[in-house]
């Protein structure tokens, strides 16, 4: 078979645009009967879901617009329940609900996840349901992170249908706080180190 993406993302005018554009043959191998299906997802993408503080969601409403959402918090903010399954706790934000309404009428979406220190990025296409916090409660509360002081309002579940890995090329290298810590500690133990010997050296003068 060929890759699930392909059957989603490759829809007749995305063929004659890479056609039109010379770049159809780059993916033949990608539409062969024998190519890897990436319909479920790996040991590599569960682990790499999971380690991510955030991600892009993709809706479309029912008048046709596309809405994509940011959706952050701790690490872990997603969990892998098994290879078909991810979920998370929906946490009440400016309660527009444009995402959940737009559910409503199309379980589509699709999702990124992004590494940007090491400028990796994960794609996957899925269904969604919602369960209302109040339909089951422990369920949305095993998915909510320890700790974490937003109010959940449902949980997301989603059955991946497809996922596909991206090249780095045109992703920014970024790196939050957190993620800056380690790269700074050496900076800042060296300017504290000479800190120190400067005191000691005016001391000795004066």
């Amino acid at each position: 078979m060929a890759r699930a993406f392909t059957d989603i993302a490759f829809t007749p005018e995305v063929l004659a645009e890479q056609a039109r554009r010379g770049s159809a043959h780059l993916y033949d191998a990608f539409r062969r009967p024998d190519a890897e299906p990436r319909d479920a997802l790996g040991p590599d993408e569960r682990a790499f879901v999971e380690a991510r503080d955030g991600f892009y969601q993709a809706t479309v409403a029912s008048n046709g617009w596309p809405y994509v959402q940011f959706k952050g918090g701790p690490a872990g903010v997603v969990k892998a329940l098994d290879a078909k399954t991810l979920a998370y706790a929906d946490m009440r934000g400016n309660r527009q609900h444009l995402s959940a309404g737009n559910l409503q009428g199309d379980p589509r979406v699709a999702l990124f996840f992004m590494d940007y220190p090491n400028r990796r990025r994960l794609k996957v296409w899925g269904r969604a349901r919602l369960i209302d916090a109040d339909a089951d409660p422990a369920l949305v509360a095993s998915l909510t992170p320890k700790g974490w002081r937003a109010t959940p309002e449902r949980a997301a579940l989603i059955t991946v249908e497809a996922f596909d890995w991206n090249c780095p090329q045109h992703i920014p290298q970024r790196l939050t706080a957190e993620e800056l810590q380690p790269r700074l500690a050496p900076l800042l133990a060296e300017l504290e180190r000479l800190r120190a010997e400067n005191a000691r050296l005016k001391a000795a003068a004066g």
